[in-house]
């Protein structure tokens, strides 16, 4: 069953969804923003329950803070094989820094043309914020595509003091 809670941010009203880890932790399966392109919604059978993602929210209050640079989740298994290895490539992208779509396309063995197939599968992040698909910059160091919408995407990396103009 999927739960799901709302969680007040910088960012707008998010919607956290996941399911129950078998360590009794939340598994972190979407945090979509108000008005996100593919964001996640509520539907039918999901059961509200703000207790699950009590952990998850102060983390993300944490980091909206400053207090946080590296965010310790559990995360439901989705995506292909492909939308997978580019996710965690994100996740090793550090706080406070950036990389452009063609470096993250060869830390995934995707070089050259595999760099569309690379910001296709990040547009596809069901995690944002958690799953640092803001700081992925474009080659001339523009900023590009981001499901919650660039003003977010420049709001992210000026918390993390990442900006480069």
């Amino acid at each position: 069953m999927t739960l799901y809670a709302y969680v007040d941010g910088p960012l707008g009203e998010m919607l956290l969804a996941g399911e129950e880890a078998a360590d009794g932790r939340t598994a972190l399966a979407s945090l979509s923003l108000p008005g996100q392109k593919g964001g996640a919604v509520v539907r039918d059978g999901w059961r509200h329950a703000p207790g699950a993602f009590t952990g998850i929210a102060a983390q993300l209050r944490a980091y909206f803070t400053g207090g946080l640079t590296r965010f310790d989740l559990v995360y439901a298994d989705s995506g292909t094989d492909f939308q997978r290895r580019v996710w965690r490539a994100l996740e090793d992208v550090p706080y406070g820094t950036t990389v452009t779509y063609g470096e993250i396309a060869a830390r995934v063995g995707a070089p050259g043309v595999g760099v569309r197939a690379v910001g296709t599968a990040i547009g596809r992040n069901p995690l944002l914020v958690v799953r640092p698909c803001h700081r992925v910059i474009g080659a001339d160091g523009a900023l590009r595509g981001y499901a919650g919408g660039l003003e977010r995407k420049e709001r992210l990396l000026g918390l993390e003091g990442a900006l480069v103009r």
